[in-house]
């Protein structure tokens, strides 16, 4: 490399204007590879969650829509499984009245099996789960293969819960809380869920991880199926992972308005969402699906979602009330499950709030305008 020297100091005029040497060693400066390797590495799986990575290259990926991992498996596994589970739904119900879609006595708008089919296959149904003074066990119900309208096939309510029966105790099958999420109501019902499941939830597992995904799509499905019997008609059976998605799209809206700087038309997605949970209460008035399912889902997802989403903090102050919303949330998560599981078994919910029904029930006939 030569350099031209300008001369404005008292050295000698020959060495002014004149064009120097400088020699460099011969092998150029590069960066170890050690230190090269790390800056083109993907953060693993651990480090993207806890954000244990730079700030600014987490910007980046929150940007680009990079989450925790690429590929959404749980979603995906839970799609297939509830795909066997409807084809299993139909079945049934085919072996019971010949057609695979209940079309008497009353035909199911979600083109699935009738009522007394999805309570033998798991339904929550509140008298398969506890005494209910308006539909004690010594109550008959319409058996599967049952056409006619009033019914002529009748079997005792411990024949449609199933699963063993309760031998002619108490009903106590616990577990309608959770099975309900594996269930749809129909083709329809199917179809729409996994739509959202394949696009929002999918979204939500690879922004928070296959771990902490699975315990928000539970936790909000079981909540949902909690609040839902505690509140909504003990005598119609509901179905669906409708809760459980709720709570993925709750933790849409906490990603939405924690990173509103970095997201992409951050106003027309959630013009986006409103209308999309408009359309999600207003689906909870169908039979055999639960808007208190939807809500408690909601409700579950938000506060498991300030618990367990991996939030971008850009300051200490913000780090801190993220902090404190985390601490705050786990024991509401906690008392909310206690109480109203609790409140389920001992106590008589239309009578704490009777115009509650209402939120997942249209009055009409053939539901007693919404009293039984």
């Amino acid at each position: 490399m030569r350099i031209w020297v300008r001369c404005h100091s008292p050295w000698p005029r020959r060495v002014c204007g004149s064009v120097i040497a400088v020699d460099y060693a011969e092998e150029p400066f590069t960066v170890p590879a050690k230190a090269r390797s790390g800056m083109n590495e993907r953060p693993n799986m651990i480090k993207r969650y806890f954000g244990l990575y730079p700030l600014a290259q987490r910007i980046e990926d929150k940007k680009r829509g990079v989450g925790v991992q690429r590929f959404p498996i749980a979603s995906w596994a839970l799609c297939a499984v509830m795909l066997g589970i409807l084809i299993y739904e139909l079945v049934t119900n085919s072996k019971a009245q010949g057609t695979p879609f209940s079309l008497k006595p009353a035909v199911n708008p979600m083109l699935g099996p009738s009522s007394s089919a999805l309570i033998e296959l798991g339904a929550r149904f509140p008298p398969c789960m506890k005494n209910v003074t308006d539909f004690p066990i010594t109550t008959p119900v319409a058996c599967l293969n049952n056409t006619a309208n009033p019914a002529t096939e009748l079997c005792s309510l411990e024949d449609i819960c199933a699963f063993g029966g309760f031998h002619n105790e108490t009903p106590d099958q616990w577990f309608r809380f959770i099975t309900p999420i594996f269930l749809h109501a129909g083709l329809i019902h199917f179809l729409l869920n996994m739509l959202a499941q394949c696009t929002v939830s999918a979204q939500v597992e690879r922004e928070m991880g296959t771990p902490a995904f699975l315990i928000l799509y539970f936790a909000a499905g079981i909540f949902g199926n909690v609040l839902g019997g505690n509140f909504a008609l003990v005598g119609a059976p509901s179905v669906g992972a409708s809760g459980a998605i709720f709570g993925t799209v709750a933790v849409a809206w906490v990603d939405l308005f924690a990173h509103w700087r970095y997201q992409y038309q951050p106003g027309k997605k959630l013009v986006f969402m409103i209308i999309e949970l408009i359309i999600g209460i207003a689906i909870g008035f169908i039979p055999y699906v639960d808007n208190f399912a939807h809500l408690g889902g909601l409700l579950m997802g938000l506060l498991v979602g300030m618990a367990l989403y991996p939030i971008i903090s850009p300051s200490t102050r913000h780090r801190s009330i993220i902090i404190a919303l985390r601490v705050i949330a786990l024991p509401l998560i906690i008392v909310l499950f206690v109480v109203l599981i609790r409140n389920f078994y001992t106590s008589d919910p239309y009578a704490a709030c009777s115009w509650c029904r209402y939120l997942s029930c249209i009055p009409t006939s053939s539901n007693n305008h919404c009293k039984g």
